[in-house]
This record gives structure tokens, sequence and C-alpha cells, in this order.
């Protein structure tokens, strides 16, 4: 009950820790079939749940429908079958279009009115880890395609790994595009997370600039 209450309360607070317990869960479960499938499966329906709270639309209703439901019997099936490349990229097909869906209506809950809540701070963190979660899956497709993109053949939570630290700009991986066509996608990402900082930042200022006007 109390679980019901915090998602209905601040639903994006509960999606980010929710992401965040993930992060730290994935390497427990690595060697764990059964529990990254189970991990996969919770996560896209947190996500669905997070967002039919702050905004349910009859877009997102569809979204959920053509992109959520095959994601989740595809975050099973890559559990079971991490290296069967067409797998992995039937994969990417639906959880990249839906978790970039979902950030894009996170966006659009911290955008929609005046007023910055609580619970609007959170949905800028959720937005943004899952953005980094949808250029996970797409790096992942991209190595099948263009083997080698990456160098040696990495894991998903490798790629996970690459894609925080590229939507970031920290620069701290170990991981690095090789290929072209990798190298072309690591730079949209860095595009845009930088101008998702800026966004977020400009929003920020122009509401508390708004504010400070009307006193």
């Amino acid at each position: 009950m109390k679980v019901f209450w915090a998602m209905r309360d601040h639903p994006s607070a509960v999606l980010l820790l929710g992401q965040v317990v993930a992060i730290l869960a994935y390497p427990f479960l690595d060697d764990s079939t059964a529990g990254r499938a189970v991990l996969g499966v919770l996560q896209l329906l947190l996500l669905l749940a997070a967002v039919a709270a702050v905004r349910l639309t009859p877009a997102f209703s569809w979204a959920a429908c053509i992109f959520g439901g095959p994601a989740m019997i595809f975050a099973v099936w890559e559990s079971v079958a991490p290296n069967e490349g067409w797998v992995v990229l039937a994969s990417a097909f639906f959880h990249v279009p839906f978790y970039m869906f979902v950030s894009y209506a996170m966006i659009r809950y911290l955008f929609h009115d005046d007023v910055v809540t609580r619970d609007e701070l959170f949905a800028t963190g959720a937005a943004f880890t899952v953005v980094a979660w949808a250029f996970a899956y797409l790096y992942a497709a991209v190595q099948v395609i263009w083997p080698g993109s990456f160098g040696d053949h990495r894991q998903w939570f490798d790629l996970l790994y690459l894609s925080f630290t590229t939507l970031t700009s920290v620069g701290l991986s170990d991981i690095v595009p090789v290929l072209p066509n990798a190298r072309a996608v690591v730079m949209i990402e860095q595009i845009a997370g930088v101008f998702y900082v800026a966004m977020v930042v400009a929003r920020l200022v122009g509401l508390a600039a708004a504010r400070a006007r009307r006193f």
C-alpha cells in the first residue's frame, strides 16, 4: 500500500529510484538468466506505471501496446539468448523507441506548467536515465550490425556504462567506439546529453526569473 501511495504522489522519484536500484543490482544478476529477465520486466513495468501516473494519454497507450509489450517479451528472450544477433536487434527495435517515448513523456511532464514540483525535479533525473538506457540498447544493435564497433564484443551492462559516461560527458569510459558508424551514434548521444542539460537549466532559470518578476 505504501508503494502505491508513493507511486501516486511521487511517480518520477520512484522511477528514478528503480533505475538506480537496477544499476546496482545488475552486476549481481549478470550470471543469472532468471535474474536478468525479472529485472528487465520489472523495470519496464515501473516505466509504464510511472508514465501512466504523470501523463496518461492515448499516444502513450498506443506506445505501450506497440513497443512496451513486445519489449517485455524480448527482455526475457534476450536474457536467455544474450548473444543471439537477431534477438538483440529485435529487442533494440522495441526498447529504443519505447524508452525514447518515455523520456519524451517525462520531459513534457516537466514542462507542462509554470510550477516546478518536487516530483518534477525527480523527473529530470528519471528522464536522463531513461535516455541512457535507450542508447545502451541502440549500442547493442550497432555492434550486431557492425561487429567490432566497440573493439571486443561488449556485454549489455558494459554498453550501459558507456552510455552513461557519454551522456554525462565525463569521459571516464574505457570502452570507446572504433568503427565510424559507432562513433556517429556516440556523437549523437553526446549532443543529446549537452542539449538536455542546457534545456533543463534554461527551463529552471526561466521559471525563477518569472517568479522573481511576479514578486
